[in-house]
């Protein structure tokens, strides 16, 4: 790791914490929807550096991602909090969060799948492996009931 990516790892960090990090996706057509996620990994697995996001499966962008197999993290400017809200709240299925947010999309590099021009930090994420959560097989760690929570999808990426 050199210095830059360090300092980038630190700056995703601090905005998945807050407000959340914007993840884009693409469908098998080519239509594109943007996501708020609060869960999120980055690091090394496989001696590959990786992005892992948590998608329940009742989320629009978990089609799109089980069809792409591949979508974008995107690290909000500081001003970014509104869009980073909507994105968060409202659904891709009634609402084009990306024209409502007036969000412009870049062509990314490595993938199929955009970039958000407005964001700092992009990741172009390849999925690599997928696993199924079921809260009920998770050990307790809290008060909370794991049990109202959602089976959900950890998405394991390629990071570039």
């Amino acid at each position: 790791m050199n210095i830059k990516t360090d300092l980038f790892t630190i700056e995703t960090l601090s905005k998945l914490e807050n407000p959340g990090l914007l993840i884009l996706s693409m469908n098998k057509v080519g239509k594109s929807n943007v996501m708020t996620v609060g869960w999120a990994l980055i690091g090394t697995f496989w001696r590959t550096p990786v992005f892992m996001i948590a998608v329940r499966p009742t989320r629009y962008t978990h089609k799109f991602i089980e069809e792409s197999k591949e979508f974008t993290a995107n690290v909000p400017t500081d001003d970014m909090g509104k869009i980073v809200e909507t994105c968060g709240t409202v659904s891709g299925r009634k609402t084009d969060k990306i024209k409502e947010c007036k969000l412009a999309l870049k062509k990314a590099k490595k993938i199929k799948t955009p970039t958000i021009k407005q964001c700092k930090i992009p990741y172009q994420c390849q999925v690599i492996h997928k696993l199924e959560i079921n809260p009920k097989q998770v050990p307790q760690t809290s008060n909370k009931s794991s049990t109202q929570t959602p089976t959900t999808t950890l998405f394991t990426s390629e990071k570039s």
